[in-house]
């Protein structure tokens, strides 16, 4: 099988963890916040960047959430970088604790080979 010519696909882990000033707001001001603050920024900024979001402060002191975001090529997700750090997200609401970035099954990408991949039932 011969290696992809076409860019692949980025997936960013964001860890995050909340901020003090982002735990004193209710419910309803963290969602008003983030519709109003956050994702207009982030779609004037970016196309081509879509994401998913995980709770993990049951588990975890350091980080209390996970935000994947996958982004059709580096420059998209270089966007979105750039578009979150123009919003309270960054920094203020939440401390960006690691980024973790990564193409899906780039080795078999880079020899030519068929991703392995496992199915359970």
């Amino acid at each position: 099988m011969p290696a992809e010519t076409t860019q692949a696909p980025v997936t960013a882990f964001m860890l995050v963890k909340t901020t003090p000033e982002w735990l004193a707001m209710t419910v309803e001001e963290r969602v008003r916040a983030f519709t109003t603050e956050v994702v207009p920024v982030v779609e004037a900024g970016t196309t081509g960047v879509r994401s998913r979001f995980y709770d993990t402060e049951f588990y975890s002191a350091r980080v209390t959430d996970v935000w994947v975001w996958e982004a059709e090529d580096h420059r998209a997700y270089q966007f979105l970088v750039d578009a979150l750090r123009e919003t309270p997200f960054w920094d203020r609401y939440f401390e960006v604790v690691d980024l973790l970035v990564g193409t899906e099954n780039g080795y078999a990408r880079t020899y030519g080979v068929e991703a392995v991949t496992s199915i359970s039932t």
